[in-house]
């Protein structure tokens, strides 16, 4: 199995009413059950750990991640109310206002020993959860148990509207890259955390300090990824008409972490091992979901039969 750790929410996507006037229309999202969802729809077995509300908005969440194939056995339910999540695109970017304070997610915590490392391939973890104290301590909790049977795999997917102290919360996501085998962010996230730093510079300071795979993705100019042994490799993005760009990122992580699945390359020393013609053409399908994922609004990836895999 494939886990995510993370949160999961509800986006208020901008759309226009009858009138024509600006409005906003509810829609299942959270970077981290965004990938778990992403990785079930193309076929990887897949659970999600979190927290889930009992409330109204939460029963869209466990019904739309069932619906998805997404396994729930591992989250956690509580009357806490749900994360709500208002957006609007500034310049093709999404900004987001949240609504993140006493929620099931912020109160989620870690239960050890409910989940059967042994038989997960890989972990992954990032996002608004790893913004608060208590977010990102039951999630270290989880990956200090994880790490020696599972794949760490991360995605900062930074939030700077959350963060109220730069200094620590940069300090936090180094650690957490420190313990994670892959790791992903986007082009504005690279900005926020290392500034005007070269990508290569930072990337092979990266995997000095223990990661396999460094992965940016860039937009409509596509993905670079370093490797140890594969090297730097750069996709293309596929030509897409652009709905919005809310989940593309989180859609070419689930992609990618299934296309490694499919290749047998997900394990920690495949992960190593894996060859420059399988990272491209991982890293190729991740871009072409994540440009299908552009092409409908809200977060919604693809199915397996939307898009070819074999």
């Amino acid at each position: 199995m494939l886990i995510t750790c993370g949160d999961a929410l509800i986006d208020f996507v901008p759309t226009r009413n009858t009138d024509g006037r600006e409005a906003v229309m509810p829609a299942v999202g959270g970077s981290c059950l965004n990938v778990a969802i992403g990785m079930a729809r193309l076929g990887a077995p897949t659970g999600f750990v979190g927290g889930i509300s009992t409330d109204l908005f939460g029963q869209m969440i466990a019904d739309h991640a069932t619906a998805s194939n997404v396994e729930l056995a591992l989250a956690t339910s509580s009357d806490h109310q749900t994360t709500l999540a208002f957006v609007r695109i500034v310049a093709g970017e999404s900004h987001y206002a949240f609504y993140d304070a006493e929620t099931a997610t912020r109160n989620w915590t870690y239960r050890r020993g409910t989940i059967p490392f042994a038989t997960v391939e890989a972990v992954h973890v990032g996002s608004t959860t790893l913004v608060n104290d208590q977010g990102a301590a039951e999630t270290k909790a989880l990956i200090a148990d994880a790490r020696a049977l599972s794949t760490i795999s991360f995605d900062p997917n930074c939030r700077p509207n959350l963060v109220k102290d730069k200094p620590a919360y940069l300090a936090r996501m180094a650690e957490f890259a420190d313990s994670a085998d892959l790791i992903k962010m986007s082009d504005v996230d690279f900005a926020y955390l290392f500034g005007d730093e070269p990508y290569h510079q930072r990337a092979g300071t990266l995997l000095a300090r223990g990661a396999s795979l460094v992965v940016v993705t860039r937009g409509n100019s596509g993905a670079i990824a370093w490797h140890a042994g594969a090297g730097q490799i750069e996709v293309a993005a596929p030509k897409a008409e652009v709905a919005d760009t809310i989940g593309a990122g989180d859609s070419f992580q689930a992609a990618l972490l299934f296309a490694l699945h499919k290749q047998g390359r997900l394990a920690r020393q495949q992960l190593k091992d894996i060859g420059a013609d399988e990272l491209r053409r991982a890293l190729s399908f991740a871009a072409n979901c994540a440009g299908l994922t552009c092409t409908r609004p809200g977060a919604d990836p693809p199915w397996s039969h939307e898009i070819n895999w074999s």
